[in-house]
């Protein structure tokens, strides 16, 4: 069932995500439009689009969420293995995903520390912002 879903939600969330799934979503909303007059603005006539689009929003939201997070665990794998290979990575950071909130704060906040918040490093990023 888990790969059945992941293909179906892979598959659709791509073709959503294509100008012609766009067009076709403008179309539907014009054609709706369009026909506001021939059904004399009716409560119906509104019910339909209202519907449709809470419907396909409502199962959007799935196939989305499926999509992220298939993409964060695969780069999250991607990283631990640059961090595991790599002699000189510390290791203690793989699996840091599955901390709370407030333990990845604090880790962040020493990891600037030990980069430096003042000096060489600020003046770095300070020019990277400046290019903008």
């Amino acid at each position: 069932m888990d790969r059945i879903f992941s293909a179906l939600s892979a598959r659709i969330a791509s073709w959503t995500g294509q100008p012609l799934a766009f067009i076709l979503a403008v179309g539907v909303v014009l054609i709706w439009g369009v026909t506001g007059p021939l059904f004399h603005y009716s409560d119906t006539w509104q019910l339909v689009i209202n519907t449709g689009t809470t419907i396909v929003t409502f199962l959007m939201v799935f196939l989305i969420q499926n999509a992220q997070n298939r993409d964060g665990a695969a780069i999250q794998a991607k990283l631990d293995e640059l961090i595991r290979s790599i002699e000189t990575a510390r290791n203690d950071f793989i699996g840091i995903e599955h901390l709370t909130e407030a333990e990845l704060e604090k880790i962040k906040t020493i990891l600037e520390r030990e980069c430096g918040a003042d000096g060489p490093h600020q003046e770095v990023i300070d020019r990277l912002i400046s290019r903008r």
